[in-house]
């Protein structure tokens, strides 16, 4: 008896612990949308397993594309630079139950600085 009850314990602290692969789960994949505000065009990111965020934004007024790299937190709370080096900013938030996102941007190449706001929604899996 002593042995199923430390069998069943066991099983729910297993069940009752979370990691981070569990929270970040509905964020991975593919997120994309549009930009506006000094600049306007689309960008596109990748949230992988561990957090790390990478995509691009693209200009339609110049026609050149920013790399965007960063982190996303469990919470959906998107941290990343555009640029490399850091030429600015692609802060927001990912709503992992509506699937879409919403944020402030910032872009000091090519000069003057400029911003603006984003949103999108994540990528439907086929």
């Amino acid at each position: 008896m002593k042995k199923l009850f430390l069998l069943l314990f066991t099983m729910l602290l297993f069940v009752g612990c979370s990691t981070d692969d569990d929270t970040i789960y509905d964020y991975i994949g593919t997120w994309s949308g549009t930009y506006e505000g000094a600049d306007k065009g689309t960008w596109n990111i990748v949230v992988a397993s561990d957090g790390k965020v990478t995509g691009t934004m693209h200009s339609e007024d110049n026609n050149e594309n920013y790399y965007i790299s960063g982190r996303l937190s469990e919470t959906g709370d998107l941290n990343a630079v555009v640029g490399t080096p850091e030429d600015g900013e692609f802060r927001g938030t990912l709503n992992r139950k509506d699937k879409n996102g919403s944020g402030n941007w910032r872009n000091s190449i090519p000069t003057p600085i400029r911003t603006g706001t984003w949103k999108g929604e994540k990528s439907k899996q086929k």
